[in-house]
């Protein structure tokens, strides 16, 4: 059994099976000898540290092969280390191998997935464009045009993780024939793609998010996802994936009370540790609380995802509780630790910044209170 992690105060890890709390424990090891030394130093630098793919490999937990609550506990314990490459890991593993899973055929899937999963070949998911991101169910500019055995892609794309050194590109793209959203298996190095890094980022810097260009690239139609055929299909992914978002949340929030916590102890103001001070415990306190209400949430989603019972709404739900309930926290660890939460020396200032981009990306809190608000009034406010 993993020892528990300080800011899970029910023992919510105590659900996890044996087995599977033995997956957590060698992947916090990993976390904790090659993630957390290095992440403050890859932050500030933004460079993407090549040398760990190997160690996540080796781990087996790439694909779809664990429970929903295992899935979501290895997302919290890779934000609890770097929400960067929690990034990195939910872009590969669960938008990148989800889409093919979802949507590839068999043969697809069987072309791919193995070579993903051991890291060999490396995913991205190109979705959101410059001009297109809340509104990219209806507004996705990227077209797709039929020619014989082949389809040609013309278009841009910005925000994808992994985007500067992927090996394959899901690439969304409409269908000029019949305007329907269709997926495509895009290689990193094929002709008219380029992929360019964003530079000058405040969160999740470690990420090489890209821009991507496509100029008429030439994908072979046993490239497109067989079974993508309308952005309702686009949907299922996002709707998986928007659930680990709420766990890499956890993840950030159980950080951030650790940090704030053991500072707390540690730090002496006025001849005592500032966490005797009623007002500093009642930081914590809240702080506790909100990650403990977020993880039970994660928590009861996980068992509806492994029942087949959950729906849109139920991860929407989530994204935008945590997320929210996240950005409380990281503020007031922050708040605890005063001038020392904006340096990188103390951790915090680097959740803080990182918290920004989860709190966007998988739909803004906005854009997943559309989605609960249609499901609860059976009325929908989308334009």
């Amino acid at each position: 059994m993993s020892e528990l992690l300080v800011g899970d105060l029910y023992r919510f890890q105590d659900l996890l099976s044996p087995e599977e709390s033995a997956v957590v424990e060698r992947l916090r090891a990993f976390l904790d000898a090659e993630v957390k030394p290095i992440a403050n130093d890859c932050w500030e630098r933004a460079e993407f540290p090549f040398q760990l793919i190997k160690g996540y490999a080796d781990l087996g937990i790439a694909g779809r092969s664990h429970s929903s609550l295992l899935s979501g506990w290895i997302a919290l314990e890779m934000a609890h280390a770097d929400p960067s490459l929690a990034t990195f890991f939910g872009v590969h593993s669960g938008l990148a191998m989800g889409s093919i899973a979802t949507c590839g055929s068999a043969q697809q899937q069987e072309r791919w997935l193995p070579e993903m999963a051991t890291f060999a070949k490396i995913g991205a998911f190109a979705l959101t464009e410059p001009t297109g991101g809340s509104d990219v169910a209806a507004g996705l500019r990227t077209t797709a045009r039929r020619d014989g055995d082949h389809w040609i892609l013309d278009g841009a794309k910005r925000w994808i993780g992994n985007g500067t050194f992927a090996d394959l590109v899901v690439v969304w793209a409409r269908d000029v024939a019949d305007d329907q959203v269709k997926g495509f298996v895009v290689a990193g190095d094929a002709p008219g793609f380029r992929a360019t890094k964003i530079e000058r980022k405040i969160a999740l810097r470690t990420v090489q998010n890209a821009d991507i260009t496509l100029t008429g690239v030439r994908v072979p139609e046993a490239d497109r996802l067989q079974n993508a055929n309308s952005f309702k299909d686009t949907a299922q992914i996002l709707r998986q994936t928007r659930s680990g978002v709420a766990w890499q949340a956890v993840g950030v929030m159980l950080a951030a009370y650790e940090i704030a916590l053991a500072y707390a102890k540690e730090r002496e103001q006025f001849g005592r540790p500032i966490g005797k001070f009623q007002l500093v415990q009642d930081l914590l306190v809240r702080m506790v609380g909100n990650v403990t209400g977020a993880m039970g949430m994660c928590v009861r989603l996980a068992q509806l995802q492994d029942n087949g019972e959950y729906r849109d709404e139920h991860s929407a739900l989530a994204k935008a509780y945590c997320t929210t309930r996240m950005r409380e926290v990281v503020g007031w660890a922050r708040e605890l630790l005063a001038g020392n939460g904006i340096v990188l020396d103390y951790d915090i200032g680097r959740f803080v910044a990182d918290s920004e981009a989860l709190y966007s990306y998988e739909g803004t809190r906005e854009i997943n209170t559309m989605i609960v608000g249609r499901a609860v009034t059976g009325l929908s406010a989308f334009v």
